[in-house]
């Protein structure tokens, strides 16, 4: 019996099954926290805050380890048996101080699973295409994910998420192993690239947490924007990300084939104007359809930064643990300075159209600096 085909499919299903574990357990924790732990409001940002800090924490040192080991299927497994120890302790109690403990504990550091993927793809000498074809992947599972963790406590109550994710956690665990059964061709000493210099590193570190902290502020305003700004129902706000998030995946597809023939810079620097386009365009949107049009813009935007963003910082910083964990800490950081961003922009007499408006001065200013300091990487 030929195997092959059935091997091809391994790593799309894990980076399917990675991303649907916190699909569904991100968008439901507020609601677990508080019908189940009673949490007041100011409890649940202060939980949120520490999860979150301890998955930074943990993106970080997890990788560092797995570099030393060059072992990332290792780290890997230990994180998807982590996200089954954080569904059953979050469903065998209802002490909030306990759940805190669980999610400090077990989430934050299951959360790295997915990042070690994309490390193991680049030890086991995945094309840069490869790589954001991966990455559409898990956006799948970010479109799916939401709708099915409400759907879900909607019938059956806010624990029931709960089973759901350890079923998911059981699927990741056989598969990521199954990854591990498989022969790849590591990294060999000699052919290490040279890494990028603190300049460049220091470059790509705020370029990306500027990118990541504006789609963050306008993803978190959007619903204000819809209703406040354009008068239209709440409704069109839901409908407006949905579809943003379904386009991405075409647009990280398409990358992905590009990354073959242009270079990673020229690839983001189509993404950041787009972006611009996006950002100021929407400060100025009128109605549904160019509420909706818009968002074939950003979904470019997202994908550049995405899924080559992943890639350049791949080839910037040879260890791949570090890298991938890196990147992934900028989505982190620029969630924290989209704060900022959002109570800037919408002190403006625009309102909330000029969160989009600083939106899109933030993102020429790092195309900018993409200009002034290019980041020239070799193409897939």
């Amino acid at each position: 019996m030929d195997h092959s085909g059935s091997k091809r499919w391994l790593v799309p299903s894990a980076a399917l099954l990675w991303g649907l574990q916190f699909a569904l357990l991100n968008p439901a924790l507020a609601i677990l926290l508080v019908d189940v732990f009673h949490a007041g409001a100011a409890q649940v940002g202060l939980v949120l805050a520490i999860y979150n800090a301890s998955g930074f924490l943990a993106s970080l040192a997890l990788p560092a380890y797995a570099d030393r080991r060059r072992d990332y299927l290792g780290p890997m497994l230990a994180c998807a048996v982590l996200t089954l120890a954080l569904a059953g302790a979050l469903a065998l109690t209802t002490s909030l101080p306990v759940a805190v403990c669980a999610l400090v504990a077990f989430g934050g550091p299951a959360g790295v699973g997915s990042s070690l993927l994309f490390a193991q793809l680049k030890h086991s000498g995945a094309a840069p295409g490869d790589v954001v074809r991966t990455r559409a992947v898990v956006s799948f599972a970010w479109v799916a994910g939401p709708p099915l963790a409400t759907l879900v406590i909607a019938a059956y109550g806010a624990r029931a998420v709960l089973a759901v994710l350890a079923a998911v956690a059981v699927l990741t665990t056989f598969t990521t192993a199954a990854i591990g059964r498989r022969p790849h061709q590591a990294d060999e000493p000699g052919e290490s690239p040279r890494p990028a210099g603190a300049g460049r590193i220091a470059t790509i570190l705020v370029v990306f947490t500027a990118l990541q902290a504006t789609n963050s502020a306008v993803v978190a305003i959007m619903t204000l924007f819809v209703t406040d700004r354009m008068h239209l129902g709440v409704t069109w706000a839901g409908i407006t990300l949905g579809v943003a998030a379904a386009l991405e995946i075409p647009a990280l597809l398409a990358i992905g084939r590009l990354s073959r023939r242009f270079s990673s810079s020229w690839l983001i620097a189509s993404g950041c104007l787009a972006g611009i386009a996006y950002y100021t365009a929407m400060a100025y949107a009128t109605g549904p359809a160019m509420l909706i049009g818009l968002q074939l813009l950003n979904a470019w935007f997202f994908a550049a930064v995405a899924g080559i963003g992943l890639t350049l910082f791949q080839e910037l910083i040879p260890p791949p643990g570090l890298a991938s964990g890196l990147y992934v800490n900028t989505r982190r950081v620029g969630a924290i300075v989209s704060g900022p961003i959002i109570s800037l922009g919408s002190s403006t007499s625009h309102g909330y159209g000029g969160v989009f408006l600083l939106c899109a001065v933030l993102t020429a200013a790092a195309l900018a600096t993409l200009a002034v300091q290019p980041l020239t990487v070799r193409s897939g």
